[in-house]
């Protein structure tokens, strides 16, 4: 096809994951089924958000050839929660998706890739209007805050719509959206009267334009449902060419101008498909080769070639559900997991119960609001400013800009910001996930659940009004498939989840035990203020007694705690807390114990404890999951060295004895087996967590150990991501300090030798981004011959082609 072009193809990724911060802490606790990973973000990341960025393209021979950023090439859309938490715990990535939306730009006509999303993957149909209103403009602002330009278009959580809510993105100033083919009722030219139903069957290789009751019009563009379905489920990602093939092949062979476009969830490129990143990277290569087809995104498309055909949508529809949006309020039958016979007659019941608090909840954000806020809903929609930017200064001009008194004291802000958080989380509870599965105790309904329970305790304590108690009665009346009701699952997980200052004043208590340095430690979204701390150690014993002030850094609220707590070895934390003790009873009181302590009276200790600081006792059980499990690991290193010590003794003074009894075929006992497992694995995880020069002879020794015992490592995931990490420190340290080429090359080639097979793609990219050729060329020749033979032992994830010099990072 010669001159301009006239087939167009829009690979469009849906990049979200269910939120998991605690309700009241913002952050993700550990999960222990993402393991080796802290959380399931954190893996999801490493398998498909990052990879991504840095997408590798094969040759013939499975060697690299480039590295792409697939977003500079894709349409595509990250939910908002999911972005900040890839800001700030992988920000080499974030940046990557920020410089990949601005390289869009440039490469289609001024048209970014990126799309935005309603903020937090609410079912739009099912919002009401003041909700979806909010939705949009906290998606649109959260947008405008991160790319630096105003959005075009928005994806819809499950790209559930109805025209109500096509009316509020034009309101917001949205051009187009994205939809399932089913979604679409019926077509027509733009000159013909006549409208045509389709019932699903829509063509999806052109935009359309969709008349609005206002009188104005918004763009849909529906997307290629075959090509897309074979992405996710039929292994269509196997093979980048197959697929480029697959939309190619789409698209007819005459001059129409035509688009192929699909969308499916992004995690099929990397997460659902292993390595599916690199089949996109090398389809969109192949493509862009392609004389007669042109990549492009949904905005410059639209600019190019304006919709001509109108279209009509069904009212309440989704891509995720047959029934419309039943999946969302009722037993459809649609559901993903689950045992047979289990139904899904709990999700009207929830939905009602949700919608009740949010009713009660707007009442008394209204009242209260009205009397604080000049507009109080005009806030909440801002209040996407605060959660972008929680900075003391950014919210008292917030504050003072929508207050309605003239100079808000704390007190004022405080309750200012509850009620504020209080609609947030009204909102959060709405999170369409808690819907889409199998069961109402499932892990993404007891997330909704913490939201609605910590917006009720707001309610609660800004207002005195408890619903509670009504909500869960509410909860005890819904059906379960494993548990009784609800509410009994509700009152297990989330009730206690629930944290308070007094709380945080425990865990703040309990650190201070084995923290060195208490004034620069934060928990999470608090923060304290030590006024006083004594720290005491009696040999394995400990002491902290502390008078501090605990705040919440989002709504500022604040209180004061005195604390002791006792650490008698082991598991064992016994601590006393009160917030009615001023600096001056609390510094009468310390010497005493102090005396008792270093006297090793311990049940004098306790009592006095009992006495001074109140009844309300903690245990390391209260800490948070995080802080419980790093306490934990502290109190265990030292009966861990205790007892490497001891299967260190017998693995050595057993040596020739075990290799005697192997060379003569006979079976080691047990214990024996059990101290080379535990020692091989010992030495070679302390080998590659030590920072700094690598001990080569160390090295060379356990691989010489590897061999003679023919070992078999037991659970090599923790050693593998500890070697990925340490390869790559090596590697980034080397470009300062060149001796260490030959440390990250050593150690390479050891673990090649000890069958570990970390993931080297960070390793990779640092390799590659570094070696420049102006930094090859500073090199000695023995130093340049070096990160040669590094860069061909890094085949061991896929493979260089060539010098390192002729690789570029696109």
């Amino acid at each position: 096809m010669a001159g301009q072009a006239k087939k167009f193809i829009c690979i469009h990724g849906h990049f979200y994951q269910p939120p998991r911060e605690n309700a009241w802490l913002e952050t993700i606790e550990v999960q222990d089924s993402a393991a080796p990973y802290h959380d399931w973000n954190e893996r999801i990341n490493e398998e498909c958000y990052a990879p991504n960025a840095t997408a590798r393209v094969l040759n013939n021979a499975q060697h690299i050839t480039t590295i792409r950023n697939n977003y500079e090439r894709m349409s595509w859309n990250f939910g908002p929660t999911l972005l900040s938490w890839l800001e700030v715990h992988d920000p080499a990535t974030y940046a990557r998706l920020l410089k990949a939306d601005r390289e869009s730009c440039a490469r289609f006509g001024g048209h970014g890739n990126a799309l935005a999303q309603s903020y937090n993957h609410i079912i739009m149909p099912l919002a009401n209007a003041r909700d979806q209103r909010t939705q949009i403009r906290w998606g649109i602002a959260d947008f405008e805050a991160r790319f630096g330009r105003t959005p075009e278009g928005m994806w819809l959580a499950e790209t559930a719509v109805d025209t109500a809510c096509l009316e509020a993105l034009v309101d917001a100033g949205i051009k187009f959206t994205v939809l399932a083919p089913r979604q679409c009722q019926a077509v027509r030219f733009q000159a013909d009267p006549q409208w045509h139903d389709v019932h699903g069957g829509v063509d999806s290789r052109r935009a359309y334009r969709c008349p609005l009751p206002s009188g104005r019009t918004i763009d849909l563009f529906f997307y290629d449902g075959d090509v897309s379905k074979a992405v996710a489920f039929e292994g269509l990602l196997n093979d980048g060419r197959l697929l480029a093939n697959r939309l190619i092949n789409s698209l007819d062979r005459n001059d129409a101008i035509q688009l192929a476009n699909i969308a499916t969830d992004g995690e099929s490129y990397g997460h659902h498909h292993r390595k599916g990143e690199m089949a996109l990277a090398a389809c969109l290569d192949y493509l862009e080769e392609h004389p007669d087809y042109r990549i492009t995104n949904y905005g410059q498309f639209l600019e190019l070639h304006p919709p001509e055909w109108e279209a009509r949508i069904f009212e309440n529809s989704s891509w995720s559900c047959v029934h419309g949006v039943e999946r969302w309020r009722s037993d459809c039958g649609c559901h993903t997991g689950g045992q047979p016979g289990w139904h899904q007659r709990w999700r009207a019941p929830l939905r009602a119960a949700l919608d009740e608090v949010r009713e009660r909840l707007a009442t008394v954000f209204t009242n209260f609001g009205t009397n604080l806020f000049k507009d109080p809903w005009a806030a909440r929609d801002a209040y996407i400013e605060l959660v972008l930017d929680r900075s003391p200064d950014n919210v008292r001009a917030f504050l003072n800009r929508h207050s309605r008194l003239p100079n808000p004291g704390k007190e004022d802000c405080t309750t200012m910001l509850r009620l504020l958080e209080m609609q947030r989380h009204a909102m959060l509870m709405y999170t369409s996930c808690a819907w889409f599965f199998n069961e109402v105790t499932g892990i993404e309904t007891l997330q909704v659940l913490q939201y609605a329970n910590r917006a009720l305790h707001l309610c609660e304590v800004v207002s005195g009004q408890d619903y509670h108690p009504d909500f869960l009665d509410r909860l005890g009346k819904i059906e379960s498939n494993s548990v009784e009701s609800a509410a009994v699952a509700y009152r297990k997980e989330v009730m206690t989840a629930r944290v308070g200052l007094r709380r945080v004043g425990m865990h703040f208590a309990a650190a201070s035990l084995f923290e060195k340095n208490m004034a620069e430690l934060e928990l999470f979204n608090y923060r304290a203020e030590i006024h006083t701390l004594r720290q005491l150690r009696a040999g394995s014993y400990r002491l902290a007694m502390g008078h501090i002030s605990v705040h919440s850094n989002i709504t500022q609220s604040g209180t004061d705690f005195s604390f002791a707590v006792l650490y008698l070895g082991q598991q064992t934390l016994i601590g006393s807390i009160r917030d009615d003790i001023n600096l001056e009873d609390f510094a009468a009181v310390t010497p005493d114990l102090e005396r008792e302590f270093r006297g090793g009276h311990v049940g004098e200790v306790i009592a006095m404890m009992n006495a001074n600081f109140g009844s309300e006792t903690f245990s390391i059980w209260h800490l948070f999951r995080d802080e419980k499990q790093r306490i934990l690991l502290f109190m265990t290193n030292r009966t861990m060295e205790i007892a490497a010590k001891n299967f260190s003794d017998v693995y050595y003074d057993n040596y020739q004895l075990m290799s005697t009894m192997r060379a003569n075929g006979m079976p080691l006992p047990d214990a024996y087996q059990a101290a080379i497992n535990f020692t091989m694995h010992r030495r070679l995880e302390e080998l590659l967590e030590t920072e700094g020069a690598l001990d080569h002879a160390r090295l060379e020794r356990i691989v010489a150990d590897s061999h003679h015992w023919k070992h078999r490592w037991r659970e090599p995931a923790d050693l593998e991501k500890a070697a990925e990490n340490r390869i790559y420190h090596l590697i980034t340290e080397a470009f300062a300090l060149p001796k260490r080429w030959e440390d990250a090359l050593a150690l390479t080639k050891a673990l090649k030798q000890l069958k570990i097979h970390p993931n080297y793609y960070r390793a990779q990219n640092a390799f590659l981004e570094g070696w420049t050729e102006a930094y090859a060329a500073s090199l000695p020749r023995e130093r340049y011959i070096v990160g040669l033979a590094l860069a061909r032992e890094l085949r061991l994830a896929l493979g260089f082609v060539g010098q390192p010099t002729e690789l570029s990072v696109a």
